[in-house]
């Protein structure tokens, strides 16, 4: 593997990493701010599944710095996940929803499944 071959893995993992970093932090300061703003309710399908999103976003934020591959799965199934819970609940601009908070998520899967297969 050549320099310039290395550099470019890891341009694109760190990249990965850093988009995915700040994007599952901001999903869960989003989330818990929502619940402080409007209090601990009952817990509905909407909100088990923002809660399990998180989850899975944050699991895939960690591990972008040891899993290339499993990250950028977690990442990805992130992204899907978000789309369908926004086509289903959100009221409005299905698509500007997703590309605010789903699009950060696919780019980062994107970088660390590139990283992953190019070091191979």
């Amino acid at each position: 593997m050549d320099g310039h071959h290395s550099n470019l893995i890891n341009l694109l993992r760190w990249a990965g990493r850093i988009i995915a970093s700040i994007a599952a932090i901001w999903f869960v300061v989003m989330l818990i701010g929502s619940a402080i703003t409007e209090g601990a309710g009952p817990i509905t399908i909407e909100t088990g599944t923002l809660v399990f999103l998180g989850v899975i976003a944050v699991a895939g934020g960690i591990l972008s710095w040891w899993k290339d591959a499993i990250s950028g799965i977690l990442l990805f199934l992130t992204s899907v996940g978000l789309g369908i819970h926004i086509s289903c609940y959100a009221g409005h601009s299905h698509v500007f929803a997703w590309v605010l908070i789903g699009l950060p998520y696919l780019i980062a899967s994107i970088l660390m499944v590139s990283s992953w297969r190019l070091s191979k």
